[in-house]
């Protein structure tokens, strides 16, 4: 669905159908202590961009709300884990490695006779 800051994102829902105000990002509302949602922080969710740069289906994030310095610049923070190599994903659009091996574009080729 498309975000208040006009991203695509697979977690962020809204409701306003006949007189409903319901918005909600699904992945913070899921994740233990992962923080009250407001809209404006879809204007700085690292979410949109990991999605659109690593579609592993292994790899699971967690979304907190962080503060700054004197609970002021709400942000979010991304954390992600791989089920398959089970680690943490240090670098989520990029990540952990394994899984890319398998895709055909980094198979070597037999060597032809």
């Amino acid at each position: 669905m498309i975000t208040p800051a006009g991203t695509e994102c697979p977690h962020y829902f809204e409701d306003f159908h006949r007189g409903r105000t319901r918005q909600e990002c699904r992945l913070i509302d899921k994740t233990p202590r992962g923080g009250t949602y407001t809209p404006d922080l879809c204007g700085r969710c690292p979410v949109p961009r990991i999605y659109m740069a690593n579609a592993c289906s292994h790899m699971i994030l967690e979304a907190r709300v962080a503060t700054g310095f004197l609970g002021f610049r709400r942000h979010v923070e991304v954390s992600a884990y791989c089920t398959r190599s089970l680690q943490d994903v240090p670098e989520p659009e990029i990540g952990c490695g394994q899984c890319h091996l398998d895709l055909p574009a980094f198979e070597t080729p037999p060597e032809q006779s």
